[in-house]
């Protein structure tokens, strides 16, 4: 943002400059060590700790902001120019998504939510002149502001009862009394709402499909995998806070897995426009983001499934949405499933690459969206959870309908348009590191 007061950096410069510094903080968070300990903890008193979980979460974040930036490269060379203010805007966003990793204490908790939260108001309406932008920033802002109220609210009252907003605290009060007194109970209940519309599950994702198809394509990726890197991240810590919470809100959490796989199946059959099905089909990762969250173990929490499928998920979702960039055009006028009829027979490496991303995501192997089910499933049945898993299982079977449907119609129907695109080999470039990403991290194994 200080940067964009000087006429000599240039708006054509602000794209490099940003991946230079999420380089810079991917290098960092790396090379950083990966025990449990509280940051600069005379200062932050404990607010927030770093560990394996939270490094491993903070290097999604800061990937998808740098292939976010990637693309954007390519993206306002056809469309409409933004400003300088739009990668310090996205830096925001990534930092409040970095401390909500963080976060063990309640206030810093929604101080870090909202910090997110307004940035990527700003980033979805960031195109006024668009109206399918502006109806998205209406939708999202209203909607977003009753889920942090509902935060607010949640942490007075478990505030109220526990004696303290500290996650360690707030343990140490449910081991020695009781979960399930009435402020406890509605407190959690509030924060799980909030979190729950956050990572739109059902029945908070009504408001997604619209927001995804009005956002610009690369805030669209980045919004959905970082911004659900974070949220699952904290709402993991919160529900690993002691056994006997977690084991209080296992049914209620079971059925809300099972209505967000299902109802995002259903809602993506339906649709017509890529960016929507991939609106829909994020509902259905929320559910098997949700079946990890049932299935964890708050002795030995180690938090290694759900980061790696947030890991698995954003390089799918992000090469896609990489790949949307450049190949929609001006104005994102290649949106539809009809619009990429016989892409193969054009590009038919841009067609491979989406093809992968597609099975990444549907779950097929040797991808990493294959092994990020694999861990997830074979955690829930560790948990005996096997109704979860098998529906887990089933729900992914259905999704195969709307991710196949597009590469049958990218592969077996005559080309309608020749595809051309702005001369920018950034995005392409993205989409095919993006590609790499895919297999590589179906190779790597992790200890459940």
């Amino acid at each position: 943002m200080l940067l964009s007061a000087f006429e000599k950096v240039k708006l054509e410069n602000a794209p490099f400059v940003s991946m230079g510094f999420f380089a810079a903080a991917f290098v960092m968070q790396l090379t950083a060590g990966n025990h449990e300990s509280a940051l600069y903890g005379s200062v932050f008193n404990g607010m927030f700790v770093s560990n394996s979980f939270t490094q491993a979460a903070g290097l999604v974040i800061i990937g998808c902001g740098f292939f976010t930036a990637m693309t954007c490269l390519t993206y306002f060379k056809q469309n409409n120019p933004c400003t300088m203010e739009f990668y310090s805007v996205l830096f925001f966003a990534t930092g409040g998504m970095l401390m909500l990793t963080l976060s063990r204490e309640l206030i810093t908790s929604f101080i870090s939510l909202e910090i997110m939260s307004l940035a990527i108001y700003i980033l979805v309406g960031y195109d006024r002149k668009r109206v399918t932008s502006t109806e998205a920033l209406l939708k999202y802002l209203l909607l977003g502001a009753f889920a942090g109220s509902f935060f607010v609210m949640g942490s007075a009252l478990v505030y109220g009862g526990a004696g303290s907003t500290k996650f360690a605290e707030i343990s140490s009060f449910i081991s020695t009394h009781s979960a399930g007194t009435p402020l406890l109970i509605g407190g959690a209940f509030f924060i799980f709402v909030a979190f729950l519309f956050k990572v739109a599950a059902f029945p908070f994702h009504a408001w997604v499909i619209d927001v995804y198809d009005g956002a610009a394509t690369p805030v669209t990726g980045f919004m959905a995998t970082a911004l659900k890197a974070a949220t699952f991240t904290v709402f993991a810590n919160f529900l690993a806070l002691n056994g006997a919470m977690q084991k209080e809100w296992i049914d209620f959490l079971f059925y809300i897995a099972l209505f967000t796989m299902f109802g995002g199946n259903l809602i993506a059959i339906g649709q017509s426009n890529i960016k929507r099905m991939l609106a829909a089909s994020g509902i259905v990762h929320s559910g098997y983001l949700l079946i990890a969250l049932v299935a964890i173990s708050t002795e030995s929490f180690s938090g290694s499934v759900i980061a790696y499928y947030l890991a698995a998920y954003s390089v799918g979702t992000l090469g896609i949405f990489a790949a949307l960039s450049y190949l929609g055009g001006k104005g994102e006028s290649r949106m539809s499933f009809d619009d990429f009829k016989g892409l193969a027979k054009v590009r038919p490496y841009s067609a491979a690459a989406i093809a992968v991303f597609l099975l990444s995501m549907a779950g097929i192997p040797p991808t990493a969206g294959f092994m990020g089910k694999f861990y997830i499933i074979t955690s829930a049945i560790s948990a005996n959870q096997m109704a979860l898993a098998v529906f887990g299982v089933i729900s992914s079977i259905l999704s195969m309908w709307y991710y196949l449907r597009l590469i049958i119609i990218m592969y077996f129907q005559e080309p309608e348009d020749t595809f051309e695109i702005e001369n920018s080999i950034f995005a392409p470039a993205c989409t095919f590191i993006l590609v790499f990403c895919v297999f590589a991290l179906g190779l790597y194994p992790i200890v459940i």
